[in-house]
């Protein structure tokens, strides 16, 4: 069995046993035919319940991840589930326009399910980051294996009830309980999976598509990332800073898409440290259920081990750190907020993912300067720019070399192709793009 404990008072919540991921591939194989050949009205239908299943759930589910990964319940609520209902909805209405092929010359173009799905997904967002696989591979008409990460998979539990209660058939939604390895690492390989959808770190990355090689699986891959908050020198200030800080500590900072270098011009470093630290400052750490802490722990003591290790490695390179160290509480996995001041743009702490409540500021000459800073990293899965005109900053935006980039702010869009380029990974999620990720193409000459 493995323990699944609550990062907040580091007691064990439950317990999963290891699956059998041969039964499990064989249980998808033999109902995807028939799951497959559903009208896109019907399959439509069963979202629909599914969807209506997991609102009635909300609540509860919202619960459950907090206390199996540590997000205040705020967070629980409008992110972990709120992202997961809105990409249910999204793959729901997709079925339910009429299908109408692609004609190139005498040829129609038809996208046909792949088959059987792995899905592997990651501790930070458990249910988003499974429903943006799940529902769109459901859609396609494909079936699926998922082994959710050890550290919080009992939301893929209460998942899985939900899809049997939304009357989608045995062995089209399938859980398989386990560790990387051996577990993940077998599904990845398994002769009898036709696309690995991967989310998790890089290295990890890199060993699933290795696993996938030798059968010519389709592998989509959802990586590590370094984004990049830059702040033009006619943006407001006070906003960009605040707003970057929000982005930067959401859900304790266990976000791929986390802005965590803020690049700021070198005329406005120390006013944007100054706004930074007093911003920071308001991010109480505490029990997830409570409502006044905005700041929960992290998902493991793993984790909270390896961002330590970071924070004193960037100190050890010459960081300043202008926040941090603060007092954390005495039970749990925290880390307390910290903002690192003059961070050079080649320091570890400005170019490895670190996944924790971790800014570094960033100084920057001019506009090509900033560029090449927020190029200067391996990976390229989000990112922002501020300035007062917006169609500078969106001439910026098209500079970076990344998967996203949200303008002054822009709200993020469940609709809208997400993934990255580089070693954040291959592949799009969410929306149409996401829906065609999970389809193979086939070309009918007439």
């Amino acid at each position: 069995m493995i323990d699944i404990v609550n990062p907040a008072t580091e007691q064990v919540i439950g317990s999963v046993s290891p699956g059998d991921v041969d039964a499990a591939v064989a249980a998808a194989r033999a109902a995807q035919p028939a799951w497959a050949a559903l009208p896109r009205a019907e399959r439509a239908a069963r979202l629909r319940a599914l969807l209506d299943g997991l609102t009635e759930a909300a609540p509860g589910l919202a619960e459950l991840i907090s206390a199996e990964m540590g997000a205040p319940l705020p967070v629980a609520r409008k992110v972990q589930v709120g992202l997961a209902l809105a990409t249910v909805q999204s793959m729901a209405e997709l079925l339910e326009r009429p299908e109408e092929p692609e004609r190139i010359g005498n040829s129609e173009i038809y996208r046909e399910p792949v088959g059987v799905v792995a899905a592997i997904t990651p501790w930070n967002y458990p249910l988003h980051q499974t429903v943006a696989k799940v529902a769109p591979a459901l859609a396609a008409g494909n079936t699926v294996v998922h082994k959710p990460s050890e550290v919080a998979p009992l939301s893929a539990d209460r998942l899985a009830e939900l899809v049997r209660a939304a009357g989608i058939p045995d062995g089209v939604y399938n859980v398989v309980h386990g560790y990387g390895d051996p577990t993940g690492a077998e599904l990845a390989g398994h002769p009898g999976i036709d696309l690995v959808s991967f989310t998790g770190s890089t290295a990890a990355g890199r060993k699933v598509a290795a696993l996938a090689a030798p059968n010519l699986t389709r592998v989509a891959l959802e990586l590590g990332g370094k984004s990049a908050n830059v702040i033009l020198p006619d943006a407001d200030l006070a906003v960009a800073v605040k707003v970057g800080v929000a982005n930067c500590y959401l859900n304790s900072g266990q976000t791929c898409t986390a802005w965590t270098r803020m690049l700021v011009h070198e005329s406005r470093h120390d006013e944007a440290v100054e706004l930074a630290v007093a911003a920071a400052a308001k991010y109480t750490m505490g029990d997830p259920a409570d409502p006044a802490t905005r700041l929960g722990p992290l998902a493991s003591a793993a984790q909270r081990d390896r961002v330590l290790g970071h924070i004193e490695r960037g100190l050890a390179d010459g960081a300043t750190m202008a926040y941090g160290k603060a007092e954390v509480p005495p039970v749990g996995y925290y880390v307390a907020p910290v903002v690192f001041a003059g961070v050079d743009p080649d320091a570890a702490i400005a170019q490895e993912e670190v996944f924790g409540p971790v800014l570094s500021i960033i100084r920057y000459r001019d506009e090509d300067d900033a560029a090449r800073i927020a190029n200067a990293t391996r990976y390229g899965l989000a990112g922002a720019v501020w300035s007062a005109d917006r169609d500078h900053a969106l001439a910026f935006a098209r500079r970076m070399r990344t998967g996203q980039v949200d303008v002054n702010g822009g709200a993020f869009n469940p609709l809208a192709p997400f993934g990255g380029v580089g070693h954040s990974g291959y592949g799009r999620e969410l929306g149409v793009h996401g829906y065609e990720e999970f389809t193979a193409v086939k070309a009918v000459q007439l």
